[in-house]
């Protein structure tokens, strides 16, 4: 995998093989960042990398100029990895070893950007459990999105605050936010 934009454009990352990830695919994550790039400004966003894996998403935010990145992971090999990535290239990351619902529980900080890349072979019921607790929990800024990168075999436009996906490949982004007569 390699940083698509930004200060470390064009560096390659080469994550252990023995890690259980499924990296985002660099077009994908291009593509993903070129609809962000248009509605925000990377150095005032925060964000939040659930099941953050290699850490490919945080570095990509790191490499545009996010200063507040807080990666969540339930394995030690992936949190082991984010931290020495980021440490090498000198990217401000904090890393959290947690599961990522039992961290949704209990967070009470909002983000403006919370990625979340599940395993795709999750069932629908953990996919919904990602909005419930983001929303429940208040952890989105009123400006903020929600996106949820799942395979194209899975749907979830039924579930509440959906608001629209995007397809690459067989990668799906599901983007989901506050409904503006929500924010008065």
């Amino acid at each position: 995998m390699r940083i698509v934009s930004g200060q470390f454009k064009g560096r390659r990352i080469t994550a252990p093989k023995k890690l259980p990830v499924r990296p985002t695919t660099d077009m994908a994550k291009e593509a993903l960042f070129n609809i962000l790039n248009n509605l925000y400004y990377f150095d005032s966003v925060s964000v939040l990398d659930l099941f953050s894996g290699t850490g490919n998403i945080s570095y990509e935010f790191a490499s545009r100029g996010t200063e507040h990145i807080t990666a969540v992971d339930e394995n030690f090999g992936c949190i082991k990895f984010i931290n020495e990535t980021a440490d090498s290239f000198d990217m401000t990351i904090n890393t959290i070893k947690s599961d990522v619902f039992t961290y949704l529980e209990k967070a009470k900080t909002p983000f403006t950007i919370i990625f979340a890349d599940p395993p795709y072979d999750f069932p629908l019921e953990e996919f919904s459990k990602i909005p419930d607790l983001v929303f429940k929990n208040n952890l989105l800024e009123s400006n903020g999105v929600l996106i949820v990168e799942h395979s194209k075999h899975t749907k979830l436009s039924e579930l509440e605050h959906y608001s629209h996906s995007k397809s690459y490949g067989g990668n799906m982004f599901s983007f989901f936010q506050i409904a503006s007569d929500e924010e008065e």
